[in-house]
């Protein structure tokens, strides 16, 4: 390779590495000082302070501009609908291979857990329930991070009303562009300090929770780190392959280490989505369609919480003495697991939701939920690295079936 290709393959790689060095010097400084490496966690806390800061008018502004650009409207209805079936196809397949892996080595096998019931179980109120995911009822309230699912319908329906306005909206929309334009300046200052807070965040992370981390639960994750890992790398080397062919997984992998290290570091696909969108513009994913896929996708994409659910449901099965087999058990399973993972996660305390709904659609006694909900607690960090990676990928599988083969070369 001459100085040139050296120089092209430093700049793609530089930044990633950077952000990879970090949390690798972040790790090891939390293993060395152990607790004491909470005193880092200011540092952590300010980088995790901004971006969620952002997230809010970043997400208004791009989905309400991409759907106030889409002149027809038949393209806002294709690109929900087919990401919807991508969402849910990578969903079972998430499922499927964790119920391979569950078959193979059993998570509940020897573990011994003293059964502790909750203070209270209440019941499913499903009605409800969507009511509060997808509306609010005060306007201030749609400023707050922990009502995305919301925000993110009243920016479609913002950005709708702005292009069925006509003539007349054009300004708005123009208005829009230029803000999201903005926003993403901001996302790229804010990164400067990425290093420095992923490295802290992880420093702290590593430092308090190592401990706990390597004990309770050892068997349930051993079986869930090496699979989640698996589709990490494979499935989503293959979406790649499918999205855009050989070139794809290669420039992939180049665009998503930084969405997979923030959201491993920070445990939230929320805050990976500044990063997510800068991610997918580079790979050259449609305006249109990285704007409505990533702020989606990281409230109702999870492929990495629908391979804890299969987890946690066989986990169960285990500690219950049931047998977890035969197709109608893994079909069940899937249902389960794609509703908590696809369908839940867009409720508010949707991990939470996911997991009272194992309990309570299997009949399990009230003393499973904490159970479950620790086997939650301990596999966060890599299912919210898969969830948010897999929105990048999700991204370009959308472009290829909306845009065709060439979508790439057209960006």
């Amino acid at each position: 390779m001459g100085e040139s290709g050296k120089s092209r393959a430093w700049e793609a790689y530089r930044y990633p590495i950077l952000l990879l060095v970090a949390i690798l010097i972040g790790g090891v400084i939390g293993w060395v000082a152990g607790p004491k490496a909470d005193v880092l966690k200011p540092f952590g806390d300010i980088f995790i302070n901004l971006m969620f800061t952002i997230v809010v008018p970043l997400v208004f502004v791009n989905i309400s501009s991409a759907v106030a650009s889409i002149a027809n409207l038949k393209r806002l209805g294709k690109i929900l609908g087919v990401m919807l079936a991508v969402f849910v196809a990578t969903g079972i397949v998430s499922s499927v291979l964790m119920i391979v892996g569950v078959s193979l080595v059993p998570p509940a096998d020897g573990v011994q857990i003293e059964l502790k019931a909750p203070d209270e179980l209440k019941p499913l109120q499903t009605g409800e329930q969507f009511v509060n995911a997808f509306t609010v009822p005060n306007f201030s309230d749609l400023l707050s991070r922990k009502n995305m699912l919301a925000l993110i319908v009243f920016s479609i329906l913002f950005g709708l009303a702005v292009s069925l306005t006509g003539e007349k909206g054009r300004r708005v929309a123009d208005g829009l562009s230029l803000l999201s334009e903005v926003m993403i300046k901001l996302i790229k200052l804010l990164m400067y300090y990425a290093p420095i807070g992923l490295g802290a965040y992880f420093a702290t992370l590593v430092g308090v929770f190592g401990p706990e981390l390597l004990g309770s639960y050892a068997r349930a994750m051993s079986v869930y780190y090496p699979i989640a890992i698996l589709y990490f790398f494979l499935f989503f080397t293959l979406y790649a392959y499918m999205a855009a062919g050989r070139g794809g997984p290669g420039k992939f992998w180049r665009a998503a280490v930084s969405p997979a290290v923030t959201s491993l570091a920070t445990s939230s696909s929320v805050a990976t989505i500044p990063v997510n969108l800068e991610a997918t513009a580079r790979l050259g994913v449609p305006k249109d369609i990285r704007e409505i896929v990533i702020p989606l996708g990281a409230t109702a994409h999870m492929d990495g919480s629908c391979l804890s659910a299969i987890l946690k449901i066989s986990f169960l099965f285990g500690l219950f003495q049931m047998p977890f087999h035969g197709f109608e058990t893994y079909v069940t399973a899937i249902v389960i697991a794609v509703l908590s993972g696809v369908v839940m996660s867009g409720v508010p305390g949707g991990g939470f939701i996911g997991e009272m709904l194992i309990v309570t659609m299997y009949g399990f006694p009230p003393e499973a939920l904490p159970i479950v909900a620790m086997i939650g607690t301990l596999v966060d960090p890599p299912a919210t690295m898969v969830n948010a990676t897999g929105d990048t990928a999700a991204s370009m599988l959308v472009s290829r079936i909306l845009e065709g083969k060439g979508w790439m070369n057209k960006a």
